[in-house]
């Protein structure tokens, strides 16, 4: 009986890492392959005696097998070779002409969310690394979460009620003007594609966070950059691009942008609040770094600003507690509000009632403020180790200017630099940073990188930068 190469790949690819599982999954493959069609295996527990495993592992054995259409288990009878017609080969030609053009951008799509193995350093990561998080707590307060009635029955598809009014406070928000939503990513692609029609522009900061391109992409909107410096967006070019395009739609980060880490001046703050009155345009807020401050806490709300629901604001838990507490908001006023929370059923009808009793309970204890606490002081460490590596290592790497939150530093490298190239050899090192090109949504300036320092101990940054140093070029040594 002969196998598909997908299935010996997926067994091979087992015992390449050991795993005893599928060491026994692979040898009862051989064994099939001589095997009829109906023919009955030894049961579960013949195999644990025959192989000196455990119930668990023959499970697992036998369930990979199982997925690969090898076997076929009837309860109260056995466990038998099943029957494995040939299929043709497929041919998937007829799908690109149907599906049309290609909104989002696979390349970028493949970075966003894209993380080290166990093997690699994460010098470019948009979540903390584990020694960072509450994680003790959070078992304690899923525990208790877990034995509340109210973690298993449905909560309203704008989330419960106590997580809302708890959200609306730094935003001077209503509570009603609050959707929960399964984290700021979501939040992003829902607000982008509610507030406006296929084909309509939006204006973003550039550099800026690659997954708000592919959100924008995904709603099928035309994307226009204008540049930022350390202040934030450049309002002259901003206010250029509103009556060139007409847009109606401008996505910022006011608070330690992603990458640069910039925060939007107060000055400008107002500036960008005034052309949107005057252009009736809408301001998608990320505002993804709110708890992350590092010398102070983060600036008030762009939104706090604007009692004209200009503003939607997006925010998020992944970031500062944990990227397993998959919850954010969308933060909106006035019809806008009202379509997002009434087009929310069309997605799905709510995040899980037991993520959202975790995230009550968290940001009500005292454990916030002290997670808080502690990972402002940790970030701080983390940055100034990156920032020192970077000037004493890789001296020809200009970082602009440090931030004061977030978790990224930007770093320009030499014109010339191939930062494609440099991003693969430094994947190949064992060392994962962020390609600047994927931060733009046009051809890059100069060559950037992203390095992250919320991902990587101290140790790691220290290690990271050495090897990147160790495959530079010349000029970003000297």
């Amino acid at each position: 009986m002969s196998l598909p190469n997908h299935a010996i790949t997926l067994l091979n690819s087992g015992v390449s890492h050991n795993n005893r599982a599928a060491q026994i999954a692979a040898e009862l493959q051989q064994r099939i392959s001589g095997m009829r069609t109906g023919e009955r295996l030894p049961g579960a527990r013949q195999l644990a005696t025959e192989f000196r495993a455990s119930a668990g592992t023959i499970s697992s054995a036998l369930a990979t097998l199982t997925a690969l259409g090898l076997i076929l288990t009837e309860p109260g009878r056995g466990t038998f070779v099943a029957s494995r017609a040939v299929l043709a080969e497929p041919d998937f030609t007829w799908q690109t002409p149907v599906l049309g053009r290609t909104r989002v951008d696979p390349e970028r799509a493949s970075r966003v969310g894209a993380y080290a193995g166990s093997d690699h350093i994460p010098l470019s990561w948009g979540y903390l690394s584990a020694e960072l998080l509450p994680t003790e707590e959070l078992r304690q307060i899923g525990a208790r979460a877990a034995r509340s009635s109210r973690a298993w029955v449905m909560t309203p598809p704008t989330g419960s009620a106590e997580l809302r009014r708890l959200l609306s406070a730094d935003y001077q928000a209503e509570p009603s003007d609050v959707l929960v939503v399964a984290g700021g990513q979501q939040g992003l692609v829902f607000a982008m594609r509610t507030l406006a029609e296929p084909g309509d522009t939006i204006i973003m900061e550039s550099p800026t966070y690659p997954g708000a391109i592919i959100a924008a992409q995904s709603a099928g909107l035309a994307i226009k950059a204008v540049p930022s410096d350390g202040d934030g967006i450049l309002v002259d070019r901003l206010r250029d691009e509103l009556e060139r395009t007409r847009a109606r739609s401008i996505y910022l980060q006011p608070n330690y942008a992603n990458p640069t880490g910039a925060v939007l001046s107060p000055e400008r703050r107002t500036q960008v609040l005034e052309l949107a009155a005057r252009a009736g345009a809408f301001i998608v807020e990320d505002d993804w770094a709110r708890h992350l401050g590092i010398e102070s806490s983060a600036p008030a709300p762009l939104f706090t600003q604007d009692p004209h629901g200009h503003v939607v604001s997006v925010l998020t838990l992944s970031k500062p507690a944990s990227p397993g507490i998959r919850l954010g908001a969308v933060i909106a006023r006035g019809p806008a509000g009202d379509r997002l929370r009434a087009s929310r059923t069309a997605d799905d009808l709510g995040v899980s009632p037991i993520v959202q009793e975790i995230a009550l309970e968290l940001l009500t204890s005292p454990v916030w403020p002290r997670h808080l606490k502690r990972l402002r002081s940790a970030l701080a460490h983390r940055r100034d180790a990156l920032a020192f590596a970077i000037a004493s290592s890789l001296p020809a790497a200009r970082v602009p200017h440090v931030p004061r939150g977030g978790l990224h530093l930007w770093a320009q490298l030499p014109h010339g630099t191939d930062t494609r190239e440099f991003s693969a050899a430094a994947h190949s090192a064992g060392v994962l940073v962020g390609d600047g090109r994927h931060f733009f949504v046009d051809e890059p300036p100069s060559p950037f990188l992203r390095l992250s320092f919320g991902a990587a101990t101290e140790p790691q940054i220290a290690e990271g930068v050495r090897r990147l140093a160790a495959l530079s070029p010349t000029t970003l040594r000297s």
